[in-house]
């Protein structure tokens, strides 16, 4: 079978995976949404005023990304890691020509396709909802692509570092709620000490790109290379430290 075949059969297989999960299907699509009903509609942003929500309401549209595109990945990939070693099943992967980059690129394409679709509705949504004035750029989709490829990369150190199941769902939250607050997300740097690093985080230049494309405001040029870099790093990385055999 060629590269392209097992790729092909490795994704239909997570798709269907993932399909058979209904509680990952209903936090990938409708957790975000509530997210935005909270904070878009109920809380409100209040541009002018202080405190947190003062931007309008489009500055807020990475950080509801955000959720999808650092939560879904770190929490899925990292579970379906965890699951294969408890299975025993790389081992068995091992025995088959699908190589582990390979593996973890199929999981990384269902979780691209996944979290696109869940981000258009979520796009939708910000519009009706919020009223806020997007720009649709097609800078958007690379954004989105590598921020996504980034976290499965991670979601795969978890899911082989990690002792369970358990640890990784703990490991993720413990790693995505900070960067979710503090890359520039839905907390403008100025609210941030001054020696705060914002730079440190990959979520930041996800953040920044996304704000440039969908405002037209800065420069998205920058804040692409970073995340490529990172996304790149990342997934080797990942796919280097899925084992072999458990």
């Amino acid at each position: 079978m060629s590269r392209l075949g097992r790729l092909r059969a490795e994704s239909r297989a997570a798709a269907r995976a993932f399909l058979r999960r209904r509680t990952a299907v209903f936090f990938t699509f409708f957790f975000p949404l509530i997210i935005v009903v909270i904070f878009g509609v109920l809380v409100q942003t209040r541009p002018g005023g202080g405190g947190l929500f003062t931007e309008s309401p489009a500055y807020y549209v990475p950080g509801y990304l955000a959720v999808v595109v650092l939560f879904t990945p770190l929490s899925r990939v990292g579970s379906e890691v965890a699951r294969h070693r408890a299975g025993n099943r790389f081992e068995k992967l091992a025995t088959t020509p699908l190589t582990r980059p390979e593996w973890l690129l199929a999981q990384t394409l269902v979780n691209v396709v996944v979290i696109g679709l869940a981000g258009i509705l979520l796009l939708a949504l910000m519009v009706v909802l919020t009223g806020a004035q997007i720009e649709l750029s097609p800078l958007l989709i690379p954004f989105v692509v590598l921020g996504v490829g980034l976290f499965c990369g991670v979601g795969a150190m978890l899911g082989s570092l990690a002792d369970s199941q358990d640890g990784v769902i703990s490991a993720s939250n413990a790693i995505a709620l900070p960067l979710l607050f503090l890359s520039e997300t839905f907390v403008p740097p100025e609210l941030l000490p001054g020696w705060f690093p914002t730079w440190l985080s990959p979520l930041t230049y996800f953040s920044r790109g996304v704000r440039a494309a969908t405002t037209g405001e800065g420069g998205a040029i920058t804040p692409l290379a970073v995340l490529t870099v990172c996304a790149v790093v990342g997934f080797l990385v990942g796919a280097w430290l899925l084992p072999q055999t458990d």
